[in-house]
């Protein structure tokens, strides 16, 4: 199994996981042109793609979706509370409603998803396996859980949100209201929140941690760098970072 990110943050997000003869996108907030291009610089092209995974509706994760799976009729797996949001947009498309309690397959990749709290309608992240290794992402979330935690134990590769430097968004020049949001229960998880989440979790068995998510106004990739690599008293090397034009290339799970 391996995975790559076409690229990470609040101008677009997008996640490639194979597995056998399976290939799976994970959210697509791109246009479908540059979709295809960051496509291309992974060595794929759109009709090797098996489907799309829905995290929640929000435009950086969702805006391509709907284009890009009516140009190559690609089927669409997202929950009943996002779909909610976006019945007109995927009005001719092959959408599924996925059980967020369930574990379902796709081919050769098992998917785990799991609830998170964000401002969302029913947002989820998810995990995924081939029976052997597991890929745990998580961004877009407010908070850790016990469930949380639980879920993403043990994997062998993490995607994990560093949106932010706490003490950044507080000096910075965002709103009041908008840094309540960011930084609040159901927002982003900030550099330290990352770092403790990840020191909470088994990572006997890791293999790839990736900060993801980051903000470009908000934080930089030294600090979220810096605090996941102290959760983990690792080199800082060992720590890979997904960005929003160059995304991050092909990791393999052995």
């Amino acid at each position: 199994m391996r995975f790559a990110l076409l690229g990470s943050g609040s101008e677009g997000n997008g996640l490639v996981v194979q597995a056998g003869k399976t290939t799976l996108l994970m959210d697509c907030g791109f246009s479908v042109s540059e979709t295809l291009n960051r496509l291309a610089r992974l060595g794929l092209q759109a009709t090797q793609i098996n489907g799309i995974l829905v995290t929640h509706e929000h435009g950086d994760h969702i805006a391509g979706v709907a284009r890009l799976a009516r140009k190559f009729e690609l089927p669409v797996w997202l929950t009943h509370g996002t779909l909610r949001f976006q019945r007109e947009a995927f009005a001719d498309i092959q959408v599924q409603e996925l059980n967020p309690h369930h574990r379902f397959n796709i081919g050769d990749v098992e998917i785990q998803p799991f609830l998170v709290p964000h401002d969302a309608g029913e947002p989820v992240q998810y995990v995924f396996g081939d029976g052997e290794n597991r890929l745990g992402v998580l961004t877009d979330t407010g908070h850790a859980t016990p469930h949380i935690e639980s879920t993403l134990s043990g994997c062998q590769a993490l995607v994990l949100e560093c949106n932010h430097d706490e003490a950044m968004l507080m000096g910075g020049r965002y709103p009041a209201s908008l840094k309540q949001r960011v930084g609040g229960r159901y927002g982003h998880l900030n550099n330290q929140q990352a770092a403790t989440l990840l020191s909470d979790l088994d990572t006997t068995r890791l293999q790839h941690i990736v900060a993801a998510h980051l903000s470009q106004q908000n934080n930089t990739a030294a600090l979220a760098v810096a605090a996941l690599s102290d959760a983990l008293n690792c080199e800082k090397e060992w720590v890979a970072v997904a960005g929003q034009t160059d995304g991050l290339d092909w990791r393999a799970l052995s």
